[in-house]
């Protein structure tokens, strides 16, 4: 089976290797650079009861997460490269009265649920990691969570996917059409590519390839990475203004600024200034840190905060998988697996039925 997939982040390339990987003849056209979309403002939290807010999303990230062990592992084989990667768990910080709040409530909902939790004082909070404030009046542990380095990923994803026969391709994708029953084209700056099928994976870009109208908005990231001689913290560390998430380096990503600013990308001081100020709420010695740099992305918001995952309904031949905002690399393992049983097998999990384009017309 031909398959042509337009979008070389996160997504695209993991469709793209989980596709190759079944014997599809894979081209993925990557009109950016590979993970210069999302991904530049991703800290690669992977954490579901936190980010899924809404039922289906927390359903969705729940499933995502237990495929991400074996995902990461075929990955990293495939593509011959290491990816850094942990499960150490996430601690949720309360530094007043109205947070501590918040968070026995979530605690009590996760004892309900039966999810793994700890619910500590500060001070308790504060022999599992030293670094933190001393301000702090409470925190939650949720010990399943943890982050992947996102940058890692997508370039693991790309050179795997290539190692089971994918084409990566640099061109700009203008336009989607039918060529007869059976047979979709991309129309490309490189020339028309005809296929058996098309998966528009392009983001918040996927709006910019005709004739595709999928309700898909630039939402800007902004994310600060700074550098510490030692790691600060050991886990995830989420408050109420920011998150930081410790590489195994002493590198430290405090993030995201969440902005409707249209296709801009600019950084900005007003960004940078709330982020630096938040994350030092969290950790008695940010000041020491060296500043590496500011990273700006798009995420791919959609109306509802799902995504869009599955068949079109107006266009024989053609499949989304966009739409992903700010759980992209979350979701990557499990949108692999819908969009290539679908396509390979005709298989039509239960999942896609929370994220079906069609709800939006499409």
């Amino acid at each position: 089976m031909r398959v042509t997939i337009v979008g070389g982040g996160i997504i695209g390339c993991a469709v793209g290797h989980e596709l190759a990987s079944r014997g599809a003849d894979v081209r993925i056209f990557d009109m950016r650079g590979t993970g210069r979309g999302a991904t530049q403002a991703s800290a690669g939290i992977l954490a579901p009861y936190i980010e899924g807010h809404i039922d289906a999303l927390l359903q969705l990230g729940i499933n995502s997460l237990a495929l991400y062990d074996r995902f990461l592992a075929r990955v990293s084989a495939d593509a011959q490269q290491p990816v850094e990667y942990e499960r150490s768990g996430s601690l949720h910080i309360a530094n007043n009265d109205a947070a501590a709040m918040e968070l026995a409530i979530a605690a009590r909902k996760f004892a309900h649920a039966g999810v793994a939790h700890e619910l500590m004082p500060g001070h308790d909070a504060m022999r599992l990691e030293p670094g933190l404030s001393s301000r702090m009046i409470s925190a939650l542990l949720l010990p399943m969570h943890g982050y992947v380095r996102a940058a890692e990923l997508t370039s693991a994803l790309a050179a795997a996917a290539v190692r089971c026969g994918a084409h990566m391709m640099t061109a700009n994708v203008e336009e989607i059409c039918g060529r007869g029953p059976g047979v979709v084209a991309v129309k490309t700056t490189a020339g028309l590519i005809e296929s058996d099928a098309v998966i528009l994976a392009a983001g918040c870009w996927s709006g910019r390839v005709a004739p595709m109208t999928p309700p898909v908005r630039p939402v800007r990231g902004q994310l600060l990475h700074l550098h510490f001689n030692q790691r600060p913290v050991s886990r995830v560390v989420w408050g109420s203004e920011c998150y930081l998430v410790p590489w195994r380096n002493g590198a430290l990503l405090v993030g995201a600024t969440v902005e409707e600013a249209g296709f801009d990308e600019t950084a900005t001081a007003a960004g940078v200034t709330r982020l630096l100020e938040a994350s030092a709420a969290l950790l008695t010695d940010i000041p020491q840190a060296r500043f590496e740099a500011v990273r700006v992305g798009l995420r791919p918001g959609t109306p509802d905060e799902l995504p869009l995952i599955g068949p079109s309904s107006t266009m024989r031949g053609v499949y989304y998988a966009t739409g992903h905002y700010r759980n992209g690399v979350l979701l990557a393992p499990l949108t692999a697996r819908l969009v290539a049983d679908l396509v390979i097998d005709g298989k039509r999990d239960p999942e896609l039925d929370l994220v079906r384009p069609d709800r939006f017309g499409l």
